[in-house]
C-alpha cells in the first residue's frame, strides 16, 4: 500500500478522537477511548513515517507513545473505579468528589 493511504487513516482516526472528546464531556470512559485513539493514529504515523525513511527513531517514538498511552490507560481505570465507588454512577459533572 502507498503512504498516502497510511497517513489518510491516521488522520480519519485522529479526527475521530477529537470529535470524540469535543462531541462527548460527560462520559469518562468514551474520553479515555477517544485519547487512546488519538495516541494511536500518532503512533501508526509515527511508524508508516519511519518506515518510508528507514529511520529506527520512529519506532522507538511509537513504543514510547503506547507506553504513555498503556500508563494513561490504567491511571484513568483507576479513577473510574474510585470514582464509581463513591457516587455509584461514572459522570464527570460532579467529578470533584475526589479532590483529597
Amino acid at each position: 500500500m502507498r503512504i498516502k493511504t497510511f497517513i489518510l487513516t491516521s488522520l480519519i482516526l485522529f479526527i475521530l478522537g477529537v470529535l470524540g472528546i469535543s462531541l462527548n464531556r460527560s462520559n469518562l470512559i468514551l474520553l479515555i477511548m477517544s485519547i487512546e485513539l488519538m495516541l494511536l493514529a500518532a503512533s501508526l504515523l509515527f511508524i508508516v513515517g519511519a518506515s518510508f525513511y528507514n529511520i529506527l527513531f520512529g519506532q522507538i517514538f511509537t513504543i514510547i507513545i503506547l507506553t504513555i498511552a498503556a500508563a494513561e490507560s490504567a491511571i484513568g481505570l483507576a479513577i473510574i473505579v474510585s470514582y464509581f465507588r463513591v457516587r455509584g454512577k461514572i459522570s464527570i459533572r460532579l467529578l470533584n468528589i475526589l479532590k483529597g
